[in-house]
């Protein structure tokens, strides 16, 4: 076989695998990325549920900062072990531990009745939503073909959006049926506790449907199982690319040691660079304070004049424009390339932020809560739906995207393990600090902190991010 044969075999596109099966690629993605939908789900359905927190539990700001935040800690602790457990025990079964805990996590958090169980409950969450955000983007990455494996692994980041907008209209619909989030529903449960109950039908599904997914060829590979893996990539690409991905794959691991943390460090050096890259994108994703969206929308709109029903309806009209953000990006990653998308991003936020901190700089504070003029209502409005839409079509899909494929095989799982936990603690500290924001320095430097930080992310990119598009696994270095 000539080398142009080889290039040839190795640049087939994901409707061309030679006797392989893309629907089969496909469904064993959308398998991986449910795990993003429930990570979405579980990570929106806070949102409307916390002036029920507040008056069930009797919390104040820091009590309520940590109860939300509280997921957020397991989480970090979740993408941390998963990521090194994967080396040991496997993607797939990771996925299944994650699925088995977002069932006991959703139950939980619905039939708690003080602070203590509850915030049990979100860390065990937590360490599902953090095992679920590394798995689906590293296993994505490990069974797509390098031509489409942007697309693949953005469907990560469509399943987080799908899933938070799911949990805001399933929070919404049921606010509005009931009358509001603490209204009783039904078996005389208050409605907030059945926005969390909800998530038991999609966690469901997802753990039966893991059932019937292979685990990752390169997991096979790093555990000496050269047949399974063999077979694996057969059934994806055909039996000619398999035999080609056999060797490259093999080739790719150091033959004297098992993946360890010890491999994130260079000899003489510290951590190697590339890992500082993958802490600083997941660092970045927190820090321009997506989340403060996600988790208390529902509570920034009210303390600006709006209705609870409104600002749940606001909520849903930021889910569906981060879903055709999302698509946009999911559609043309791998033609455009994950760097450009970065850079815009980090440039149309910072822009869109500081606009939002402008709006609420000119409001005025009546009975306790923030009064902006109509003019700078609509500002605020326009302006922060256009920050979630910058962030969906750039750091939300494309962190996770290059997250899963820029670390050299040998390392993936730790990298990921350490990024994640980054990530996540990132994410805490945001979360965790947004309500002692809102009670002391106000909503204004709260988002101009937020902007600062996008600002800097586009230096980051430009600086220090090198592009992946089209990069085999096997060719990424360290």
């Amino acid at each position: 076989m000539t080398d142009n044969d080889v290039k040839s075999n190795s640049e087939l596109s994901f409707d061309q695998t030679s006797n392989g099966s893309s629907g089969f690629i496909l469904l064993i993605a959308s398998i991986a990325t449910l795990g993003g939908f429930l990570f979405g789900f579980d990570s929106g359905v806070i949102n409307g549920t916390v002036e029920g927190l507040q008056t069930a539990f009797n919390s104040n700001s820091v009590g309520t900062g940590f109860s939300v935040a509280s997921m957020l800690l397991g989480s970090a602790i979740g993408a941390f072990l998963a990521g090194r457990l994967s080396d040991h025990f496997g993607r797939r079964n990771m996925m299944l531990l994650a699925a088995v805990l977002f069932i006991i996590s959703a139950w939980g958090s619905g039939i708690a009745d003080n602070t203590l169980p509850f915030i049990i409950y979100r860390i065990i969450g937590g360490l599902a939503v953090g095992a679920a955000s590394v798995m689906a983007p590293a296993y994505i990455s490990e069974v797509a073909p390098a031509a489409q494996r942007g697309r693949l692994a953005s469907l990560q980041q469509v399943a987080i959006i799908a899933g938070l907008f799911i949990a805001f209209v399933s929070n919404y619909m049921l606010s509005k049926f009931s009358g509001s989030s603490l209204t009783p529903l039904w078996g005389g449960y208050e409605t907030w506790r059945w926005m969390y109950w909800m998530e038991l039908i999609p966690a469901t599904i997802y753990l039966i449907a893991l059932l019937f997914i292979p685990e990752s060829p390169r997991f096979l590979m790093a555990k000496g199982n050269k047949d399974g893996a063999l077979k694996t990539l057969t059934k994806l690409y055909g039996s000619v690319e398999a035999q080609l991905k056999i060797k490259s794959i093999a080739s790719s691991f150091a033959a004297d040691h098992a993946p360890s943390l010890s491999d994130l460090l260079e000899k003489g050096k510290g951590v190697r660079g590339i890992v500082w890259v993958g802490i600083g994108l997941a660092i970045f994703q927190q820090f321009v304070g997506i989340n403060v969206v996600f988790y208390y929308g529902a509570v920034l709109w009210q303390s600006v004049g709006f209705t609870e029903n409104d600002a749940l309806l606001i909520n849903v009209l930021s889910g569906a424009l981060s879903i055709v953000a999302v698509m946009i990006t999911l559609f043309t990653i791998d033609k455009i390339g994950r760097k450009p998308f970065l850079w815009l991003g980090s440039t149309g936020m910072f822009i869109a932020l500081a606009l939002v901190a402008y709006a609420f700089s000119t409001g005025s504070i009546v009975d306790g809560n923030l009064s902006l003029s109509d003019q700078m209502g609509v500002l605020a409005l326009i302006s922060a739906n256009a920050y979630v839409f910058f962030f969906n079509l750039s750091w939300g899909p494309v962190m996770w995207v290059m997250l899963g494929e820029m670390f050299p095989n040998q390392m993936r799982g730790s990298a990921l393990a350490v990024a994640g936990f980054a990530q996540w603690i990132a994410n805490f500290a945001v979360t965790m600090t947004f309500p002692i924001f809102l009670a002391t320095i106000g909503l204004a430097a709260a988002y101009g902190i937020y902007a600062f930080f996008a600002l800097i992310s586009v230096f980051f990119v430009l600086i220090y991010v090198n592009e992946t598009k089209g990069k085999e696994l096997e060719d990424m270095t360290a």
